[in-house]
């Protein structure tokens, strides 16, 4: 019940706000009956249309081909939906102000008094000025020139048709300003994840990390979300610019993909080219398990990658742990801290990966001094980086949580539209550093 009604507010409000947006860049800027009012109006049908349609149809079974027909369109619009509403809501401020400008520059132009262009006098009326003398008529004895009365201006009509002149102008000039930073947000935070996640680097000091592991560097990458847009090239580029890090072990910490085996198998073969000293480690996300997680998992293992499934590795210095994400409890094989650490030598520092930060409270019970986590995008699209606070402990970066320390990284890829908007893609290079003399 709870669900079905929230379905039905977020629908209402889907089609309230392209209610609003049609009639901000369509009803108010074009003709009735115009070719651009029919295609404006046909768009606003068929856009979110298509948007439902990416959004249900990787889980719905859709052919892979038909995903990927439908998702760049769909998901786009949804993007641009984001940014050109809110280019909107801030123009309704300038909205008022821009028509209060432009009634006045009207009314102190209708106030100006008639000059003649070539004299600047006022023109003539058959009378002489104000001296006491007759004009030359007057004097010829001739009788006085009858004047008519010019007709009545037709001023009301006039006025309504420069106001509604002035509307059409300001509705143009917001909607286009709107347009443009609209959908230039959008194509920016496009081309952000297109040209691939830049690297980041941050140093983290552990108390018990050996002076022999001092300056041990983990490429850490989250988030690839292969699938319907992001493909094989994703996957290349994310590749080079682990490998081009050098790093000593590499993370790969969950979502890794959008999809199953058969259909993106291809797409994440150029993971088998990464290369560090320790090896490349993986653990799920809660996006592996809507698309068979198991499967998965045996595959990252066929391309030379190691699955933590509960599980810990002793590495040089300090002990790295994995656990299942909190999405494999439906299936029986969420994470189990004490299978992965219960068992381990206290006296030696222990890494955690984590896709989810949430689970940083466990973490700490279980003495853990670094837990790696993504999951969050950093938000991805600006503001939402305000809603996963509310359910994110960090939503990126680095904080600490009693003894222990959360680094959240904003991930290589993106979730349903491939843009990023006030969070950029990374992968991260962590240096541990010894606090021991």
């Amino acid at each position: 019940m709870g669900f079905a009604l929230l379905a039905i507010v977020a629908l209402a409000l889907l089609v309230a706000v392209h209610r609003y947006v049609w009639r901000r860049f369509v009803g108010d800027t074009t003709a009735a009956g115009s070719r651009l009012r029919r295609a404006g109006t046909v768009a606003a049908y068929v856009l979110p249309l298509l948007s439902v349609a990416a959004l249900v149809s990787g889980r719905s079974g859709a052919p892979f081909w038909l995903q990927r027909v439908l998702a760049w369109p769909g998901y786009l619009w949804l993007a641009a939906l984001l940014y050109l509403t809110l280019a909107l809501l801030v123009g309704e401020a300038v909205r008022p102000l821009l028509r209060r400008l432009l009634g006045r520059r009207a009314a102190t132009a209708g106030a100006e008094p008639a000059h003649t262009p070539e004299t600047g006098r006022a023109p003539e009326t058959g009378r002489a000025p104000e001296t006491g003398q007759a004009s030359e008529p007057e004097r010829a004895g001739a009788a006085p020139a009858t004047r008519t009365a010019a007709p009545p201006s037709p001023q009301p009509a006039s006025a309504s048709a420069a106001f509604a002149s002035r509307r059409l102008f300001v509705a143009r000039a917001v909607g286009g300003a709107a347009a443009v930073a609209g959908l230039g947000t959008v194509g920016y935070g496009t081309y952000g994840v297109l040209r691939g996640p830049r690297v980041k680097r941050v140093t983290i000091p552990l108390a018990r990390l050996p002076r022999s592991a001092h300056g041990f560097r983990i490429a850490v990458v989250s988030d690839i979300h292969l699938g319907p847009i992001l493909g094989r090239a994703h996957t290349q580029r994310i590749v080079d610019t682990v490998n081009r890090t050098q790093p000593d072990l590499i993370a790969v910490i969950g979502d890794l993909v959008d999809g199953s085996v058969a259909d993106l198998g291809p797409a994440a073969e150029p993971l088998a080219r990464l290369r560090s000293r320790h090896g490349a480690f993986f653990v799920t996300g809660n996006h592996e398990y809507y698309s068979g997680a198991a499967q998965w998992v045996d595959h990252v293992r066929e391309l030379g990658m190691h699955p933590l499934e509960n599980a810990r590795v002793e590495i040089d210095g300090f002990d790295l742990a994995g656990v299942n994400d909190i999405g494999g409890e439906s299936e029986g094989q969420g994470p189990d801290f004490g299978r992965a650490l219960d068992d381990r030598d206290r006296s030696r520092a222990a890494v955690l990966m984590a896709h989810q930060p949430v689970l940083i409270d466990e973490a700490v019970a279980h003495g853990v001094d670094l837990q790696l986590s993504g999951h969050t995008h950093g938000g991805q699209l600006w503001p939402g980086n305000y809603i996963a606070e509310l359910s994110n402990p960090t939503v990126a970066g680095l904080e600490r949580y009693g003894d222990t320390q959360l680094y959240v990284t904003r991930g290589a890829g993106a979730w349903g539209p491939p843009v990023r908007v006030g969070a950029p893609s990374d992968i991260t290079v962590v240096q541990l550093a010894s606090k021991q003399a």
